[in-house]
């Protein structure tokens, strides 16, 4: 993990939900055999807060601490596709069990030094065929409408957009323990831990 910077002029920052390492490798499959390029870099994840500018790093990692101290381990149950065009060219897995306490996170998260303005509404998701060939996102839809994972939902990840453009894993934040003062907790780790350092955008 990167140390803390002390200036932050210009970063932009996010959080996300990881899966179950054996989950999120199972969907990074299904999303590279629909021939998205992203599938190798981008781990299955339920994004909480998109890419967000911030100029004060140590008021965001206490706003995201606090947040994450705040909030118990909850159930999230992923189940169908469901698709965002014609706005964008995603297809996506549901998020049925779970979506009412990441809508919760989401508004809690974005706010104080994270407020901002969403040019949409936040809607909890797992992104599975993103700006593919138009059949291909039709394959994705169909294929996977009877998909359906179980699984504890215990920390949250907060990431770093860096000078390369590449989102770095800052820390992963358990649900309600405290933090030290040089990182993240130590506790049960999610895939973001194991797959998502070097990782895109997530959206």
């Amino acid at each position: 993990m990167p140390a803390a910077s002390t200036a932050s002029e210009g970063m932009s920052v996010g959080v996300i939900l990881g899966f179950p390492p054996a989950i999120a490798k199972e969907l990074q499959r299904w999303r590279a055999s629909f021939g998205d390029p992203m599938a190798g870099v981008v781990p299955a994840h339920i994004t909480l807060v998109t890419t967000t500018p911030t100029d004060d790093w140590e008021a965001t990692r206490a706003h995201v601490r606090e947040v994450a101290r705040n909030q118990t381990p909850f159930m999230v149950t992923i189940s169908g596709t469901g698709s965002f065009r014609p706005v964008s060219p995603v297809v996506y897995i549901n998020v049925e069990e779970g979506f009412d306490a990441c809508v919760d996170l989401h508004e809690k998260l974005q706010t104080g030094p994270l407020e901002r303005e969403l040019p949409f509404s936040y809607h909890p998701h797992v992104t599975i065929a993103h700006d593919v060939a138009p059949e291909s996102l039709d394959e994705a839809e169909t294929v996977l409408e009877s998909y359906k994972a179980t699984f504890p939902v215990v920390s949250m990840g907060l990431y770093e957009h860096d000078a390369d453009g590449i989102w770095q894993l800052r820390e992963e934040l358990d649900f309600g323990t405290e933090t030290d003062d040089d990182g993240g907790t130590s506790g049960t780790k999610t895939a973001a831990d194991a797959d998502a350092n070097g990782a895109t955008a997530p959206h």
